[in-house]
């Protein structure tokens, strides 16, 4: 079981929060992007692109499933909340909800290989949004805000973990 699992939209941060906490901590990482990547042997938007949003989903729910087995932080991608099998794993672990407002998620994402928000970053996050909001909700036992610095952000999502 992971010690702590990061979701949130694309820009949130997930992957360098999980490597700051870790640091923090002394655990390790493990990134389901990272791990999807490796197994299908290129980017994960590229993966996307290549094999379509279903078996794309497939693929990072086996990622989820290798990484919750790590004694440590857990990095998820953006959509990891799309499938009813991944939000199970999600509800049975320490899960965060990193999330900040749209316009500097947008900042964040714009150079980035991201095919979910091709063709208008703005409006794609903000259907992302919609969509998966509820889901984020129901998996999480907090939100933090991710628009400071990373310290900070460290800082509140380990008093939440210590008040838990």
């Amino acid at each position: 079981m992971a010690r702590l699992v990061l979701i949130g939209l694309p820009g949130t941060g997930k992957s360098t929060v999980a490597r700051a906490i870790a640091s923090r901590i002394g655990c390790v990482v493990c990134d389901t992007d990272e791990v999807l990547a490796t197994a299908a042997a290129v980017s994960t938007g590229e993966h996307l692109r290549t094999v379509g949003e279903e078996r794309f989903r497939s693929n990072e729910l086996d990622a989820l499933r290798a990484c919750v087995d790590c004694d440590g932080v857990v990095a998820t991608g953006g959509g990891v909340v799309e499938t009813d099998a991944a939000r199970s794993i999600l509800f049975n672990e320490w899960t965060v909800w990193l999330d900040a407002p749209d316009e500097i998620l947008i900042e964040r994402v714009s150079d980035g290989d991201r095919p979910l928000l091709a063709g208008g970053a703005g409006v794609a996050l903000a259907g992302l949004r919609l969509r998966r909001s509820a889901w984020y909700r129901a998996v999480a036992r907090v939100r933090v805000d991710v628009s400071g610095p990373l310290d900070e952000v460290v800082d509140d999502v380990l008093r939440a973990m210590m008040a838990s």
